[in-house]
């Protein structure tokens, strides 16, 4: 595998755009569009919220029913959820608009978008929007990043991805792109997530892989414990790297998903380390526990308790705070068994052992906490199952951006 510059437009026959369509902003741009030159294979995942916007109920039923598409429409700045029948009347509207320019069928266009939740979308400026990204469709590096920026909110970075492999002799393409700051907790998926690739693959296996995938890598994430309405992830293949069809779970299948892996958990990553007002990423590792799932309760229980990452902005190592995350996770262990340690900057401390706390040196734990990217690691030493989360450090500045979200 081989990791390259790149995006959404990375592999062969993809095409993105951004534009400003003044949904909500002005003068940046809030409205995205990706295209595939040939028709595409779709799978995704969605939120598990009861809550559902629009165009998640809208993508559901293609990814679903029909399993190809062509196009994805996102805008940024409302969420169109909450918002009744006239908000799948806005995705038809979207649909038929996208299709009726790029001439395909309304069945091959998903929808998405993000922002505040209630509010209505104005057909006319989506319309005008859609028309003018249609217009600036391209493949190169810069309509990638244009259209990454244009799906941002309250992120402070776009966020992009994309790498190669080598499979059945052709060189097949994985690019992706995604946002989120807040409201970030998936489950079963991330905020908004858009994966492309030139792999000839059966449908069935690319929704395993995807479904499979997302359980060690969006699904690990957390910014404040909030599953949005709106979490989308889609992956979208056209076969245009000419490998022989991936029909089975053989090596060329495993191949394609370390790839997947590795975008998934980048763009993942990228997300956690970019929540709103955050200074640092917390990485956490949970080694030693009986099972995968225990791995992965654990290890997201730390990286969501909000005294954690309170610690973490302030540099200070109170590892009473992640021993009783880890014991109100609701998995079962011996706390005298227990060391946790603080990794960054290439050293590590080991905070405490075995019950008790650590012989070590608060001043020189506080200076290793003050990195940008911080490890907290806890051996359980009870089984041989490992997971890893990420999250981000709780700020003030998080309570001023929520505050003032929708003023």
């Amino acid at each position: 595998m081989k990791i390259i510059d790149g995006g959404v437009t990375a592999p062969k026959g993809f095409l993105a755009a951004g534009t400003e369509a003044f949904i909500k902003y002005e003068h940046r741009p809030d409205m995205a569009m990706l295209y595939s030159q040939e028709p595409c294979i779709v799978a995704g995942t969605f939120t598990s919220n009861v809550v559902k916007a629009a165009p998640v109920i809208w993508d559901m039923k293609i990814v679903k029913e029909n399993g190809m598409a062509r196009a994805a429409v996102v805008n940024t700045g409302i969420a169109n959820a909450g918002t009744g029948k006239e908000g799948m009347d806005i995705c038809k509207a979207e649909a038929e608009h996208a299709a009726k320019v790029l001439g395909i069928s309304k069945e091959e266009v998903l929808v998405g978008s993000t922002g505040v939740i209630g509010e209505q979308l104005d057909i006319d400026r989506l319309k005008a929007g859609i028309s003018a990204l249609a217009s600036k469709l391209s493949d190169d590096r810069e309509a990638a990043r244009q259209a990454s920026v244009a799906i941002m909110t309250t992120d402070t970075l776009n966020k992009e991805v994309a790498v190669t492999v080598e499979i059945g002799g052709k060189t097949v393409t994985v690019g992706g792109m995604s946002k989120g700051s807040g409201m970030i907790h998936p489950n079963m998926c991330t905020m908004l997530g858009y994966i492309t690739t030139d792999i000839n693959i059966d449908r069935g296996l690319l929704q395993k892989a995807l479904s499979t995938d997302v359980k060690d890598t969006f699904n690990m994430i957390t910014v404040d414990g909030d599953t949005s309405t709106n979490d989308t992830l889609l992956i979208f293949a056209n076969g245009l790297a000419g490998n022989e069809k991936i029909v089975s779970e053989d090596e060329d299948y495993r191949k394609f998903c370390e790839a997947l892996h590795y975008v998934n958990e980048t763009l993942a990553k990228k997300m956690a380390g970019d929540g709103e007002g955050a200074t640092k990423l917390v990485e956490v590792q949970v080694l030693g526990a009986t099972t995968k799932e225990n791995a992965r309760i654990l290890a997201r229980s730390v990286a969501g308790s909000n005294l954690t990452k309170a610690a973490m902005y302030g540099n200070d190592s109170n590892f009473g705070r992640i021993l009783c995350a880890l014991g109100y996770s609701g998995v079962s262990f011996d706390p005298d068994r227990v060391d946790i340690s603080y990794e960054a900057g290439g050293k590590r401390i080991e905070i405490f052992s075995k019950g008790v706390k650590a012989d070590y040196d608060e001043a020189e734990a506080t200076k290793l906490l003050d990195n940008k990217e911080v490890r907290i690691v806890a051996d359980m030493h009870e089984g041989e199952q490992s997971a890893f989360a990420w999250g981000c450090d709780l700020t003030y500045d998080y309570v001023k951006i929520n505050a003032d979200y929708r003023s």
